[in-house]
Parts: structure tokens; C-alpha cells; sequence
């Protein structure tokens, strides 16, 4: 049969689930009509017929009868003698339609034909995939490891579909292996050419937003609301909650008992460290909400500038600091306003040293790595418990006595 290649393309799109059948006709028919103008220089005059269920297509040129020998369009007319060898009692001025062969197009036009259509539904399915998941962004996605490069994690989901989880939206305690299933929010779609391109995050703060309404019913429900979620990825992160209904107490119910609800999220994060606080237009009251576990003394608030300072007992500073600086940068960010810390009261000189004082005895490495959990003074360091100290820091025990022993000499002379 002529239109061989045509049926097989039928036979290959006609069950692809992204195109309903009313499209298909209409993308056959835009492919067909193509082939027929730069074959005969137009289509107006042609009626095409198809089935693309069974891979049947039929087409028929309508042209008028005119006197031998007068024919202007060839593609428009027929003369009489050519009309009654169709039908003998045809006369002029009368329509004829004559079924058209694909032969008559030539292989290499039906070759041209058989790609066009190839090209225009495989267009028609970008076109689709796009539309698809542009209307999923933001929300949670489950795909399957299908190749780890060193950039990029490539995932393929149960339709086949290919999705990218970049290395700077990964955790960084991720570790993924050929098979894993992968829990991350559609953030973007972006077109490379004609074929889109998906992007999957797991450290943008929609994600986590995303799992407190995945595992905790009163959020999915909307009996409690989270106002703000800020993360830094892997390490910590603070989420902001409340609910009109005075019964619902939004923490608890978030972080369940004994933290049973919220050990899921933590671990889908790589063991992310995850304060839900209290919402509140307070501002005095959410930024001592956000730093904890410190306990604020006293903050003075600079509205016109998002400023505000905190005020706090020495012991306190550590804790409103964090390891790495993180908890009160995620305070600044939960609250909007840049923090910044003053230590409580006047003391006189002789009641504390700044560690930069003994450069001479304890290196400069090892005082910094003291100032990155906010203990910059000798007493910050001696009201700290040794074992936390090697928690926190990456100083070995026996740095951390060397260092206790000379700070201690010092308040002893």
C-alpha cells in the first residue's frame, strides 16, 4: 500500500496519551496540506478525509469541467476530455472530484510528509509537557533516579518524563543512587529550543512550606496557616505558624508529641534542624520568638531602618548567635529586620578580656573558630560546658583544656 509509512505513523501517535484524537485529525490534515501546496501551488480546492484510528486517509481535488483545450489552472480545471474519461456523461461547467493518490506526491515528498508529522506531534507534546507542569510548579514532585552527574541529578517520573535536580538545589548531605525516589517542588520550566526542560528544587523554602501540608493534617486542612518558612539547607531552618482558632495550639500540633510529626520532615531534609515558632504582628514579641532558644533581656527596635537591637545576658549570647551564625541570621530573615547583638550591662575592663587579647598564646584559627559560635571573650569561653564546646566547634578536647587552663591563669592573677 502507498501510504505505508503514514499508517505506521497513525499506528505510533494514534495512543499517545498527551493528544486527544480531534487534535491529532487537525494536526494530519495541517501536515497533508502542506504536501498539497507545494505540490500543486494549493490546497483550497482539496478535501481531505482521515482516520487515524485505523490509519485510513483518503483525498479528493474538486475541479471544473472547462472545453478542451482551455484550461488556465491545471490544479483548478479539467477539461472535458480528461473529466469524461472519470465519468462519461460529465459536461462543462460541472465539478468533478478525483480521489488523489499518495503516489502522485512522490516518495520523497511522502518521506518529507512522514518526518513533518513527526516533527509536529513530538511539537505538540513539548507544547503540552510544558503547559503541564507550568501549572505544578510549587508543588511536590516524586521521580526516580535515572543518572547522578557530577552537575545535576537527571530524574524520569512513571510517565517517562525527564526532570532536572540541579547540584545547587540538592542538600548538601544528599546522596543519590541509580533507582532512589526523589522528593523535591517543580520550581521552574524552563523552554531549551522546543523541548522544555523541567527543574526540581529541594532547598527552596516552598519545599519545606510544601511538606508541612503534606504531613501535618491541620495545615493541609488550613485550621493552622504558615506564614513563613527561611532555611538554610541541611542545616537549620525557621517556620513561622498560626491558626484563627484560639483551641489549636499551631506548635504543638505542627512538631506532634515527642516531635513524632515533624521527624519525618527532618529527615527528608538530611536531618535539618527545624524551629516552628508562634506568628505574631508583635514585633518585639516574634523576634524573641525567632531567636530562641536565647532569652532576650530587652530589644530596641529602629522601624525606619529594619534594625533592631537585642539585648542579652552574656551566657545568652551563644545560644542567640548559633553554631555557624545561623540562628540569628534565620531570626533577621524570619523577621525582616537586621539583628544585632548587645551583650547586657557595662562591664569594666577587668571583668572580662577579649580573646584577641591572648594572640600571643592561642592561635588566630582557634579564636575564630570560637567567635563563629559568638564567644569572642574569655568569660563567653569559661561559662561554657567542655563537651559542648567540642560539639559545636571543630576543636579537639584537649585544644578546647589548653585553651580553658590559659584563659583561667589569666582571672587568677
Amino acid at each position: 500500500m502507498e501510504n505505508i509509512a503514514l499508517i505506521d505513523s497513525f499506528s505510533e501517535f494514534k495512543d499517545n496519551k498527551l493528544i486527544d484524537r480531534v487534535t491529532l485529525m487537525a494536526i494530519l490534515e495541517d501536515v497533508f496540506r502542506n504536501a498539497l501546496k507545494k505540490k500543486y501551488g494549493s490546497d483550497d480546492n482539496f478535501d481531505i478525509i482521515i482516520n487515524p484510528d485505523k490509519g485510513d486517509m483518503e483525498i479528493w481535488r474538486n475541479r471544473i469541467v472547462v472545453a478542451d483545450g482551455e484550461v488556465e489552472d491545471p490544479n483548478q480545471e479539467i477539461s472535458l476530455a480528461e473529466a469524461t474519461k472519470i465519468e462519461p456523461d460529465f459536461e462543462e461547467g460541472e465539478e468533478v472530484s478525483e480521489e488523489v493518490k499518495l503516489i502522485h506526491l512522490g516518495r520523497r515528498a511522502i518521506l518529507a510528509l512522514r518526518q513533518n508529522l513527526i516533527s509536529k506531534i513530538h511539537e505538540h507534546d513539548n507544547t503540552n509537557l510544558y503547559k503541564q507542569f507550568k501549572d505544578i510548579i510549587g508543588d511536590i514532585y516524586t521521580a526516580e533516579v535515572h543518572h547522578v552527574r557530577p552537575k545535576a541529578v537527571i530524574l524520569v517520573d512513571d510517565e517517562g518524563n525527564e526532570i532536572v535536580l540541579p547540584k545547587d538545589r540538592q542538600i548538601p548531605s544528599d546522596f543519590f543512587r541509580k533507582g532512589d525516589n526523589v522528593r523535591g517542588i517543580i520550581e521552574n520550566v524552563e523552554l531549551k529550543g522546543n523541548k522544555p526542560q523541567i527543574i526540581m528544587s529541594r532547598t527552596s523554602e516552598k519545599f519545606l512550606e510544601r511538606l508541612f501540608e503534606q504531613e501535618i493534617p491541620e495545615v493541609f486542612d488550613g485550621l493552622i496557616t504558615v506564614k513563613k518558612v527561611v532555611r538554610i539547607p541541611g542545616e537549620k531552618a525557621k517556620v513561622a505558624v498560626d491558626s484563627y482558632d484560639d483551641r489549636i495550639d499551631p506548635v504543638g500540633a505542627c512538631v506532634g508529641m515527642k516531635g513524632s510529626r515533624i521527624h519525618g520532615i527532618v529527615r527528608e531534609l538530611g536531618n535539618e534542624n527545624i524551629d516552628v515558632i508562634n506568628y505574631t504582628t508583635n514585633t518585639q514579641l516574634f523576634i524573641t520568638r525567632a531567636l530562641s532558644p536565647a532569652k532576650i533581656s530587652s530589644i530596641k527596635i529602629d522601624e525606619e531602618n529594619k534594625r533592631a537591637e537585642v539585648f542579652l545576658k552574656l551566657e545568652e549570647v551563644s545560644k542567640a548567635i548559633g553554631r555557624g551564625g545561623h540562628n540569628i541570621k534565620l531570626a533577621g530573615f524570619l523577621s525582616g529586620y537586621e539583628l544585632d547583638v548587645i551583650r547586657e550591662g557595662n562591664l569594666v575592663e577587668d571583668e572580662d578580656v577579649e580573646l584577641t587579647e591572648f594572640s600571643d598564646e592561642i592561635d588566630a584559627w582557634i579564636i575564630e573558630e570560637f567567635a563563629k559560635i559568638g564567644l569572642d571573650t574569655a568569660r563567653s569561653v569559661l561559662n561554657q560546658d567542655v563537651q559542648d564546646l567540642v560539639r559545636r566547634t571543630d576543636l579537639e578536647e584537649e585544644t578546647i583544656l589548653e585553651v580553658v587552663k590559659i584563659l583561667k591563669e589569666e582571672f587568677e592573677e
